[in-house]
């Protein structure tokens, strides 16, 4: 059965150290998507020192903070430990605070999973 794998990483400067442990361990794709969760989003809009006419220097400066959420379809379960080993090589242990999150969810149906080379071309 094949899973989808999600890591929402928690800190954005570990990704390039998490994509090597990743391929070191077999992974074959990763796509990743810059996310916020709730606290960092309430963080930044919240803000006291923002200006009451904000130019778009002080937009820009304020810069959102930013997770980093990476998926990756894998084969079994196996697989699934061992990305997740992995993971907590380059992050921690994920029970600390702002590590992230990781998680596996079993897929029923995947396509474009497993690819074929096209037929070689008959030479004339």
């Amino acid at each position: 059965m094949a899973y989808l794998v999600v890591l929402v990483l928690d800190d954005p400067d570990l990704s390039d150290a998490l994509l090597d442990a990743w391929e070191r361990a077999g992974v074959k794709g990763v796509t990743i998507l810059e996310s916020s969760g709730i606290g960092r989003v309430r963080r930044t809009t919240l803000r006291d020192d923002m200006p009451l006419m904000p130019t778009l220097r002080d937009l820009l400066r304020s810069g959102e903070e930013h997770h980093r959420t990476f998926l990756s379809v894998v084969e079994s379960e196996a697989q699934v430990e061992t990305l997740a080993q992995a993971a907590q090589q380059v992050v921690g242990d994920f029970t600390r605070p702002q590590t992230g999150l990781l998680f596996a969810v079993p897929l029923s149906h995947v396509y474009g999973l497993q690819k074929v080379a096209p037929p070689a071309k008959a030479r004339r």
